[in-house]
């Protein structure tokens, strides 16, 4: 039997397993347990240690936020139970870890990817099988995952504690891939860094920001949010929590609260939002008990702003969106086939682009009923036109976009889920056989999934490659852009109208009525 895989980083020897004929390195840490005066403080360096980490198992999730995962949060640890339940069996907050697989930890010069989970801003696991890199890994990447602060721990604005930590994670675990990718083949400045959903709003973030420079050479964003908040809501949304626990929303009064119980915290205030509409707006409409705030410091601006600005330089970006984003939302709240003329009326007023928007849209969608206008302004709104107008903005920024719609179906509830968010997310990793993938596919997924699954794949790998996914770069002349279904082709961006409506409309933070 060969002797297990093993890896001389900046900080120490690793000994991972061989799995599928790969290299596994997990839990490695990139920064300091925050712990103690680190809880709430930026990532500080990892410490070093005599002779050789064992890095076999994953390492614990920083505390979620959500009650349950969902296809959208998350799936199921593959060793059992959920990263929940192992981080608070954990003796330890060592949260700030990450994976690397490899193909031939002896080589040299592999292209690196970088994958960042999403969930929200509420949850993120690299455990999920769902990002199972195997396939990836198979066809020639490094593939790295990390865990990195989700909730309160990550993004609430707390008096004594530099904003969006979760960001400045997100930088710490690339600088380890900078200093130590080499060891375990891979070439540090053909460097990927993917993610969808708040992963993708990470990306997006990432490549705006200062510390971020010079760390990732191309960047992948699926479905990215358009979900940003300004210092005044945040700091309302900090204070209810705070308020929720007894206390003041400072570093320091919250450090003394247990993590899970500031992560139920969070979610409680979540379940609330309903109620806090007239005043949270947006915020509350969407979701969300808390995002990631353009605070002038860590975030100095939304990514669209600093791109199309000049402010940040392009670069060589594959971005989408599915067709159906919101559906898996309607489907999962319970409320397909029940929204009303006023629920319509609602989200049209919070997320159409003032002053017409409301009217534009329903010029747009004649006959349209009210779930479909509401479906389609929340998708638009949440996901399409961020992930579209970045494609943009990066294009204004000197850099090369490629842009894609997923337009095929999940078969699953009897086709109710449409082309919905996360569905892309097994079809890009070749994991249609994970729970998830199990959920939105079946245990025999159509053979159109498994051709999607192939070209995301190929155009993953080609891309973090080259630079180019198989497709005609976006321009604003002529916004060529990949259709993914079971006749894939490239056409003029298809969502043309919402394209119209919100055209020299960025997505704007989310801000107090």
């Amino acid at each position: 039997m060969p002797e297990q895989p093993r890896a001389r980083t900046a900080e120490g020897v690793v000994e991972g397993r061989w799995r599928g004929g790969h290299a596994v390195f997990r839990g490695i840490p990139y920064a300091r347990p925050p712990v103690g005066e680190l809880r709430f403080a930026a990532p500080a360096p990892p410490r070093r240690w005599e002779g050789t980490r064992q890095a076999a198992d994953f390492g614990p999730a920083a505390p979620q936020s959500v009650p349950t995962r969902t296809p959208a949060a998350g799936g199921v640890n593959s060793e059992g139970g959920n990263s929940t339940e192992k981080a608070e069996n954990a003796e330890n907050a060592d949260w700030l870890t990450l994976n690397v697989r490899t193909p031939d930890p002896g080589t040299a010069g592999l292209p690196v990817l970088v994958w960042i989970p999403g969930g929200a801003y509420m949850t993120a696991a690299s455990d999920d099988p769902m990002y199972d890199s195997s396939a990836l890994a198979g066809a020639g990447l490094v593939v790295v995952s990390l865990n990195y602060r989700v909730g309160a721990e990550g993004f609430a604005l707390l008096d004594g504690a530099p904003p969006n930590r979760g960001f400045l994670d997100q930088i710490a675990a690339l600088h380890w891939v900078r200093r130590n990718i080499a060891s375990f083949g891979g070439d540090p400045d053909r460097v990927t860094v993917a993610g969808q959903s708040a992963g993708a709003g990470s990306v997006a973030a990432l490549l705006t920001m200062e510390p971020a420079r010079g760390l990732f050479r191309r960047a992948i964003a699926h479905s990215v949010p358009g979900a940003h908040c300004t210092p005044a809501l945040a700091e309302q949304v900090a204070t209810a929590l705070a308020d929720r626990l007894g206390t003041v929303p400072t570093a320091a009064a919250l450090s003394g609260v247990d993590p899970w119980r500031l992560a139920d915290a969070v979610a409680a205030l979540g379940a609330e939002l309903p109620g806090r509409r007239d005043t949270w707006g947006r915020l509350a409409q969407a979701g969300m008990a808390m995002c990631p705030v353009v605070d002038g410091q860590v975030l100095p601006e939304t990514p669209w702003s600093a791109l199309s600005g000049g402010r940040a330089s392009g670069t060589e970006l594959l971005v989408g969106h599915t067709r159906d984003e919101f559906r898996l939302f309607s489907v999962m709240t319970g409320r397909l086939g029940t929204f009303t003329d006023e629920d319509a009326r609602t989200a049209l007023e919070l997320f159409a682009p003032a002053p017409d928007g409301p009217g534009a849209y329903r010029a747009a969608c004649p006959g349209a009923t009210p779930e479909e206008l509401l479906e389609t302004v929340h998708s638009d709104a949440l996901f399409r036109m961020p992930s579209q107008q970045l494609a943009e903005a990066n294009d204004a920024a000197g850099g090369t976009s490629f842009l894609f719609e997923l337009r095929l179906a999940s078969p699953a509830l009897g086709g109710a889920l449409g082309a919905c968010h996360s569905l892309d997310v097994p079809l890009a990793f070749g994991t249609l056989d994970s729970p998830t993938g199990r959920q939105l596919f079946g245990d025999e997924p159509p053979a159109e999934a498994v051709t999607v699954s192939r070209e995301l794949q190929r155009a993953w790998v080609r891309f973090a490659t080259t630079g180019d996914p198989g497709w005609a770069a976006y321009r604003p002349d002529q916004r060529l852009t990949r259709v993914l279904d079971a006749d894939a082709r490239t056409l003029p961006y298809p969502e043309e109208a919402s394209r119209r409506i919100w055209e020299g409309r960025p997505p704007a933070p989310f801000d107090l009525l």
